[in-house]
C-alpha cells in the first residue's frame, strides 16, 4: 500500500486494486491510533474516524488534490505506480 502524502502526523495512502468493498475511489488515512477511509472527491468518511480537526485538513487537501487524486485512483485499480502529491502546507 503506497504511501502519498503525509501532512501533520497524516499518513495518506491508497492501496492497489482497492475497487471492489467501497464502491468509490477513496483513501486511507491514518493519524496516530485513528484510521478512516474517506472518498474521493467529497471528503464522505466511507470507514472509520479521525478526530475534526484533523478531518478538516484532509478535507482541504483532497479539494486542493482531487484531479491527482483521481488520477492516481486510476493508476492503483490497475495496479500501476502511484505518484506522490504534495502535502497540505
Amino acid at each position: 500500500m503506497p504511501t502519498i502524502s503525509m501532512f501533520y502526523g497524516l499518513i495518506i495512502r491508497m492501496y492497489y486494486f482497492d475497487n471492489q468493498r467501497h464502491q468509490k475511489p477513496h483513501i486511507h488515512v491514518h493519524y496516530q491510533e485513528t484510521s478512516a477511509v474517506v472518498a474521493i472527491p467529497d471528503g464522505e468518511v466511507l470507514e472509520g474516524k479521525l478526530p475534526r480537526s484533523k478531518q478538516k485538513l484532509v478535507d482541504a487537501w483532497i479539494e486542493i488534490h482531487q484531479e491527482d487524486l483521481m488520477a492516481d485512483w486510476h493508476l492503483a485499480i490497475g495496479g500501476d505506480k502511484l505518484f506522490k502529491i504534495e502535502p497540505l502546507k
